[in-house]
């Protein structure tokens, strides 16, 4: 049985196509990731799953429930922790994992076990009779996790847990989100940072425009990009399109451009043998590069070449690029 299904779905807003025919699957015990710019359509399609959205057409089920006609069973075995920690400031940590148990009518005696195992678990047992509004983000993200998992879901949605948080607090997260997939839980994981999905994500779905626009493994997408990319830097704008010319011939396809980072990349199909080619045709341009690289197409490379656009959380790095030429 699939963890959770989307089948040919379409959701407007106005005329706006917030989803437009979108279909994916995942099996058990799995983390799905789910890429896309902002406005792609992911947040619309979490809400779906959840319960909160109808689809205005198609179909879309839960642990094999149909989720507008299951509604209140596929709330008993899902959790949700949203793009914003949905904690009460003035409750502290464990009232507000407590109050999510008695909402779900838990008994007492076992809603103050999870929340205690819950606080534990999350490094917050320290912090948990403090109010939330002395909280740093960081803690206000556990906690919000913490309350997705009261029920013990066997289904959980991710919808961009991590965004804005320091790498140590996200390193910790990943490492919670792993131990409940090793437990058996299902997690729908979306995420605009790209190593994310690459180190947690079994499969990957990318969309875009309210369209499903590649799918597969990290390693699978790729592959499809083929071969290295070669990455240099200019040292002037004014450099820029004598550049992209001198790659005209070299590259498999039409390089890239970064107007903030003056970085040129370059697809090519085998960057050991090109490299020495590259650095002859800048000679010949009369360009000198502040850097030189060469490496393996990484998810930000296949981002790219599928959106046009790089990611918009992800801090700015020499290998996220804006569309030059092409």
């Amino acid at each position: 049985m699939s963890a959770f299904e989307v089948k040919n779905v379409y959701k407007y807003f106005g005329k706006t196509h917030a989803l437009d025919g979108v279909s994916l699957k995942s099996e058990e015990g799995k983390i799905f990731g789910l890429l896309g710019p902002n406005g792609a359509g992911k947040t619309t399609i979490v809400r779906m799953l959840s319960t909160l959205s109808k689809p205005d057409k198609g179909e879309v089920y839960v642990l094999g429930m149909d989720v507008t006609k299951n509604a209140e069973k596929v709330r008993r075995s899902i959790g949700l922790a949203g793009q914003f920690a949905a904690v009460d400031e003035i409750l502290t940590g464990r009232e507000n994992i407590e109050m999510v148990g008695h909402l779900y009518h838990l008994p007492r005696k076992e809603v103050k076990k999870r929340a205690q195992d819950l606080l534990e678990r999350l490094n917050l047992a320290e912090a948990a009779d403090r109010p939330v509004k002395t909280y740093s983000g960081g803690m206000r993200r556990r906690l919000d996790l913490g309350a997705s998992l009261v029920v013990r879901p066997k289904v959980l949605f991710l919808d961009e847990p991590t965004t804005g948080l320091d790498p140590r607090t996200r390193l910790d997260l990943w490492a919670i989100i792993r131990e409940l997939v090793q437990e058996g839980a299902s997690i729908l994981l979306t995420t605009q940072y790209l190593e994310e999905a690459d180190e947690l994500a079994d499969s990957i779905t990318v969309i875009d425009h309210g369209k499903v626009i590649a799918e597969g493994t990290s390693d699978q997408l790729k592959r499809q990009l083929g071969g290295d990319v070669i990455e240099f830097q200019l040292s002037n704008m004014a450099d820029r399109e004598k550049a992209l010319r001198s790659m005209d011939e070299i590259g498999s396809k039409k390089a890239d451009f970064d107007e903030e980072t003056l970085m040129v990349s370059v697809p090519v199909k085998d960057g050991s043998k090109i490299l020495a080619e590259v650095v002859r045709a800048l000679d010949k341009a009369r360009i000198e590069p502040a850097s030189l690289s060469l490496h393996r197409p990484s998810l930000d490379d296949v981002f790219l070449s599928l959106t046009g656009k790089k990611t918009d959380t992800t801090e700015p790095s020499k290998h996220h690029s804006k569309k030059g030429r092409g």
